[in-house]
């Protein structure tokens, strides 16, 4: 082996070391943390296609658009009310990024028991969230909507609604999970044996960017 490859080994293998570690790979970042960076941010480019891809087609169709205050409305007690569930959907994400971030500051407090309380308290949100979106797409297969056509118009809307929340709603599922996962590990001790409740604050990154992203899709689809 020449002295050139030799060096060249040797760095990759020092890269491989640095990385296997454990240790704060970025000058002061962890590197859990820059890796949920890296992540959320090829997630931004998912979301943003998908959100350009919808407002394309909604602006070149030329069939009408379902109006969103009609199709998300709900009767309740004889009153037609538009946009209730989806509301109730946002104020409960919204209230979930508070008790994430209670969460974060109790974990560099090290007080594992609040923290996981926390936790659980934002996955029980977050089950919520993707129960009352489970009974939205069941009021609205009911209703005729398909991936290919739907009652009100534009035979897009079907399409762009389900691939456009689905993939959200995933989101928000596989969020649920890592909360619940991290909490229970929290609560059993596993990171104040460490002394580090830095992956608290990587799940709360994750959690926050979910809510972030309901923010647009609540003002591109539902009031546009």
């Amino acid at each position: 082996m020449t002295d050139h490859a030799a060096q060249e080994s040797q760095g990759l293998q020092s890269l491989v070391d640095d990385w296997s570690t454990d240790q704060e790979t970025f000058k002061r970042v962890h590197w859990g943390k820059a890796m949920m960076w890296i992540f959320l941010l090829s997630d931004t480019f998912i979301f943003s296609c998908f959100l350009t891809s919808y407002m394309t087609v909604r602006s070149s169709t030329t069939m009408p658009w379902p109006n969103p205050s009609e199709v998300f409305a709900l009767t309740i007690a004889g009153q037609h009310i538009p946009l209730i569930l989806i509301a109730i959907m946002t104020f409960i994400l919204i209230s979930s990024s508070g008790t994430m971030a209670l969460a974060v500051n109790y974990g560099y407090r090290h007080d594992r028991r609040t923290t996981a309380l926390l936790m659980y308290a934002t996955a029980l949100f977050g089950v919520t969230f993707v129960s009352m979106q489970a009974f939205e797409w069941t009021k609205l297969i009911l209703e005729g909507v398909r991936p290919w056509q739907n009652p009100w118009g534009a035979p897009q809307f079907g399409s762009c609604f389900f691939m456009i929340t689905g993939f959200h709603g995933l989101h928000v599922s596989i969020g649920v999970i890592y909360l619940s996962t991290i909490a229970t590990k929290v609560l059993r001790g596993d990171f104040e044996r460490k002394g580090n409740y830095e992956v608290v604050e990587i799940a709360g990154l994750y959690w926050h960017f979910v809510d972030l992203v309901w923010v647009f899709i609540f003002a591109f689809f539902y009031l546009w």
